[in-house]
């Protein structure tokens, strides 16, 4: 939260959004951390490990606060889940486009753009890919499908690379 309210004493515009565990934001409490994440400038909130079951006791805290709740999507996700998360979701969906880890293969454009179509289907929200984009030309491949190409490696070298943990340093890499 720190870094986030740093990164907005110079810019108010890019959407930022947190994408973490459950465990520490229920430590915290769900309004405190909504209200908190709201005054630091957060737009959005990935929970990875909080199911679609259980996640409105959070979203009830961040919609009031105009926090979006975002969703994981992945490739195997069937039908009925991603009905289930269209009716939770807001500000977009994230597309894991690939199953298995950070850079381990490029994204088949193709299947990206079979799998965004049944996506939207379901939920009327922009839908933003990740995983397989690493270079300007996927990306760009990946952005005439999608709506959004996220590639998040750059900011968590950074702060893996940061051990003095200087939310300054760290909120600059963005501008």
């Amino acid at each position: 939260l720190q870094v986030v309210s740093d990164f907005r004493k110079t810019n108010t515009t890019t959407p930022v959004m947190l994408m973490g565990y459950l465990n520490p934001i229920h430590r915290m409490g769900y309004a405190e951390f909504a209200q908190a994440a709201a005054t630091a400038g957060v737009d959005g909130v990935l929970t990875v490990d909080c199911p679609i079951e259980e996640i409105s006791a959070l979203n009830q805290h961040l919609k009031p606060v105009g926090v979006d709740c975002i969703f994981l999507i992945s490739p195997v996700t069937p039908p009925e889940r991603i009905q289930a998360i269209a009716q939770e979701a807001s500000g977009f969906v994230y597309y894991v486009s690939l199953n298995g880890v950070t850079r381990a293969a490029n994204s088949d454009v193709e299947s990206v753009a079979k799998q965004v179509a049944l996506i939207r289907q379901y939920v009327p929200l922009p839908v933003g890919v990740r995983f397989g984009i690493r270079d300007a030309g996927r990306a760009r491949a990946v952005a005439a499908v999608a709506d959004a190409g996220i590639v998040g490696c750059r900011l968590a070298h950074a702060i893996d690379d940061n051990p003095q943990h200087d939310t300054t340093a760290v909120a600059a890499i963005v501008k």
